[in-house]
């Protein structure tokens, strides 16, 4: 296994080792927190027993959700309680403002997973393109003030039909961004029956004060939990067993204003993936980047970590990592990838207090993602990483990949120890990179003299 170790004042082409600080900008994070707002929901209460619900697992009890919903909705807002038991919902829970759903401890909430319950189709997104799609199984769409709240549990069943989607997806998955590079107009992107995109699992669309804390989230069909076109988020104390296909757990996309503190992930993909749209989409929508969200007091288990990408065309900044670290294995733990279909930008990235175990690589960041695209590479720039450790890296420790056209510039890194590496850097196309108190295996002590 190769070990490099790196000190000061070393200087190389492209990029320097030298004294630097990287000051994590706790004034922006503090800023930001108080721009996020929890929901406010009103005194009236309601329990989906008294509609019907029963939790004996067999139940069909969609029909008391809905009712418990609407009663809510009469009384312009309030909670809806689900007490202890197993309730079976065949089809999804549309929220309205003004309310929380509360899942006491020992309530779970299993969906059916027929597809037919979950249509009419509604305006959602897939990858990054929009269009209309089977219904998530809790969806939220130009609500403000709503929460899911408890102990309870959440099940998706997306480990058996849904999961049968995989591999039939892909034609699908094409005309999707076909229709977003020529522009196809979003009532005419039709998918749902006869189709075969997955739904995510829930899914704010347009929507304001939300939070999400303490639940338990299992066995998405897709993505987990889809912060889209949403702001003023808080996303707190989530517990996860998602392992199957794409089951990211947190996708923040066109959002701003997100705090995501303390969860517990186990997921079959990334465990955060900060998103902005697709290609051309995405492009035009470049006044609604992913902005100002902090991730802190996560621990990690799953594919990556935190991803940045790679459907990310309309820009992501200031995106604050603190005081993270891995429970078991990651494939990487800080991800960055775009492609040049994307264009776009990423920038302002902090990442501190980060300590892994082992993963295959510690930090990666591309511009050349699958090695996709043309005419569109993306400016990646402005991006601190400081006080990380990892005790092994399987192949290459620090990856910088910019294009000789537009390179990744003013990369710091400051206090970063990681054990062992099979490799220990990539840079290429990167200008202004900084390295401070940097290394990777042994660490180099006083020379050895000639015998």
């Amino acid at each position: 296994m190769k070990r490099i170790a790196f000190s000061l004042c070393i200087f190389l082409s492209g990029f320097c080792m030298q004294a630097q600080t990287t000051n994590f900008p706790t004034a922006a994070v503090d800023s930001i927190l108080k721009q996020i707002k929890l929901p406010v929901i009103p005194g009236f209460t309601v329990n989906v027993t008294t509609f019907g619900a029963k939790g004996d697992s067999v139940t069909n009890c969609k029909p008391a959700f809905d009712k418990a919903m609407a009663n809510c909705k009469k009384h312009k807002g309030g909670t809806i309680i689900v007490p202890p038991g197993n309730y079976t919902l065949n089809g999804p829970i549309h929220f309205v403002s003004n309310v929380k759903l509360e899942l006491q401890a020992g309530a779970k909430i299993r969906f059916s997973d027929n597809p037919e319950h979950y249509l009419p189709m509604v305006l959602t997104s897939w990858e990054g393109t929009m269009l209309y799609n089977y219904s998530p199984l809790i969806y939220a769409y130009e609500c403000h003030d709503i929460a899911i709240t408890g102990e309870g549990t959440i099940d998706g069943v997306g480990n058996k039909i849904w999961d049968s989607f995989k591999d039939k997806e892909e034609a699908d998955k094409m005309l999707s961004r076909e229709m977003n590079h020529t522009q196809v107009p979003i009532n005419k992107r039709l998918f749902g029956k006869n189709h075969f995109l997955r739904p995510q699992f829930i899914q704010f669309f347009n929507c304001k004060n939300i939070l999400v804390e303490n639940i338990r989230i299992e066995n998405s069909p897709f993505w987990c939990l889809h912060l889209l076109k949403s702001e003023s988020a808080t996303v707190r104390g989530v517990k996860y067993l998602a392992l199957n296909h794409n089951n990211d757990g947190i996708d923040p996309e066109y959002a701003k204003n997100v705090l995501i503190e303390n969860i517990s992930f186990n997921n079959g993909d990334d465990n955060i993936a900060i998103k902005a749209g697709r290609d051309h989409e995405g492009r035009a929508n470049s006044s609604t980047p992913s902005e100002n969200i902090i991730i802190r007091n996560c621990r990690f288990k799953g594919l990556h970590g935190v991803v940045l990408g790679s459907e990310m065309s309309a820009g992501v900044k200031n995106v604050y990592i603190d005081n993270c670290k891995t429970s078991s294995y990651l494939k990487r733990g800080i991800y960055l990838k775009s492609n040049a279909d994307r264009g776009g930008f990423i920038r302002n990235i902090y990442v501190r207090n980060l300590h892994l175990d082992e993963v295959e690589d510690c930090i990666y960041v591309t511009a050349n993602y699958h090695g996709e695209g043309n005419d569109f590479p993306t400016e990646i720039t402005d991006l601190f990483f400081s006080d990380i450790a990892c005790n092994k890296v399987t192949e290459t420790a620090i990856v910088l990949q910019g294009f000789a056209e537009k390179k990744i510039r003013n990369v710091h890194f400051e206090n970063i120890n990681i054990l062992s590496a099979k490799n220990g850097l990539t840079i290429t196309n990167s200008e202004k990179v900084e390295f401070s108190e940097v290394v990777i295996g042994k660490k180099a002590t006083i020379p050895t003299s000639v015998k």
